[in-house]
């Protein structure tokens, strides 16, 4: 049995965007008896994004038809996973199971194109990772895309692209070294590339300070070592400096890794409760984190699971101004099982809850203290905030 626990995160037709073909998800670490937070990532999809293993609906019924000693019984992970009723189960290929192992380490085979729907119904390319296949093919944010490996594109979901990117429809999945050919338009110019699949990194952690007094952190998925991003982004931040946390879109990750960064800015305490099939464990933060700093954390309808325990620690410890919208919604534990052909059943076997003893319920999230409304800029708004807080007011 793999001993990895996962709050199964996903994005995709949660916020209607995906974040191209290889979001990474998250695990904890094998044999320890943390729960893990998995992420199809929300956003524009880049083909290191997982297609994620739900849809946003909320887990219901048993993890699966237990045996007498309480496990799930063996077998193939698609059957077991169908006959389950846990709407956020979901069954892995070894080969795709693989995959995602590598993405929980911050990395994924793909080209390294995000997509996104237009307004007017057209896929797009809204990022092009640096050094990436599909930048040296001088692939363009803006281009939009026609077909891939000769089958267009146009009405199907994006989801549909970026598996169609990653290759996830051919035998044992895409491996690094594999091509495909897109076709694409730019400037009314019909053009093609073949493009060769590559390893690449993802960059989870990202920082700007383009307005002064105000030191912003992007954190879009809890990967491998991106608590250690985050610390650095704090401590080399100037010490007049508030910290605007941005969690939006962000659809988790290693429930490690987020109590990790929830250690940069508490000084030690709970950080979230869970239970595993009805046994309660605690996380709790390491001491001597940043806890003078002002802190304002933004959060959408796109910050989920992992990303929603942090914001909730960070919330009820009375850390944080939570500003934005309401989050997913997404407070279950997942567990995935091996099974002896060497799929993998991800299923679910409990709940968290933030430190004051609040369940993230399914499809309810948490609510933020400062609300943004339709069309008001939530960065800006966030920036407001943490000036009054940096004044005392």
């Amino acid at each position: 049995m793999v001993c990895v626990f996962l709050a199964a995160l996903t994005a995709g037709t949660a916020t209607g965007s995906w974040q191209a073909e290889g979001t990474p998800w998250l695990a904890a670490p094998a044999g320890g008896s943390e729960p893990d937070g998995s992420a199809g990532q929300a956003g524009g999809e880049s083909d290191g994004n997982s297609d994620g293993n739900s849809d946003g609906r909320a887990a219901t019924g048993d993890p699966a038809a237990a045996t007498a000693d309480g496990e799930p019984p063996a077998g193939d992970a698609a059957l077991l996973v169908s006959r389950s009723g846990d709407r956020w189960a979901a069954a892995y290929t070894a080969e795709e199971y693989e995959e995602l192992q590598l993405s929980l380490e911050g990395g994924y085979v793909g080209t390294g194109i995000a997509l996104h729907r237009t307004p007017e119904g057209t896929i797009e390319i809204s990022r092009v990772h640096s050094g990436s296949p599909a930048a040296l093919a001088g692939v363009r944010a803006g281009d939009e895309l026609l077909s891939i490996d000769g089958e267009p594109v146009g009405g199907v979901p994006v989801t549909e692209a970026v598996s169609r990117l990653r290759g996830s429809d051919q035998p044992g999945g895409a491996r690094a070294g594999s091509t495909v050919r897109v076709a694409l338009v730019r400037d009314g110019v019909r053009w093609q590339a073949e493009l060769k699949r590559a390893v690449l990194e993802t960059k989870p952690v990202t920082v700007d300070r383009d307005t002064a007094g105000v030191t912003r952190i992007r954190l879009e998925s809890f990967t491998a070592g991106s608590a250690d991003l985050v610390r650095a982004a704090v401590e080399n931040a100037p010490e007049s400096d508030g910290l605007l946390l941005d969690l939006r879109g962000n659809s988790g990750g290693l429930v490690t890794e987020a109590a990790a960064v929830a250690s940069v800015f508490l000084d030690g305490g709970l950080v979230a409760t869970y239970d595993v099939y009805g046994e309660q464990q605690a996380l709790y933060a390491e001491p001597g984190g940043h806890i003078t700093r002002p802190l304002v954390v933004l959060v959408d309808g796109g910050t989920m699971s992992s990303a929603e325990l942090l914001t909730g620690a960070l919330q009820d410890r009375n850390r944080a101004v939570v500003v934005g919208t309401p989050t997913f919604g997404k407070g279950t534990v997942q567990m995935p099982i091996e099974q002896p052909d060497g799929s993998v059943a991800e299923l679910t076997v409990g709940h968290y809850a933030t430190p004051s003893g609040e369940v993230v319920e399914d499809g309810e999230g948490i609510a933020p203290d400062v609300v943004v409304e339709d069309g008001e800029d939530a960065v800006a708004r966030g920036r407001s905030v943490l000036e009054g807080l940096a004044s005392g007011a």
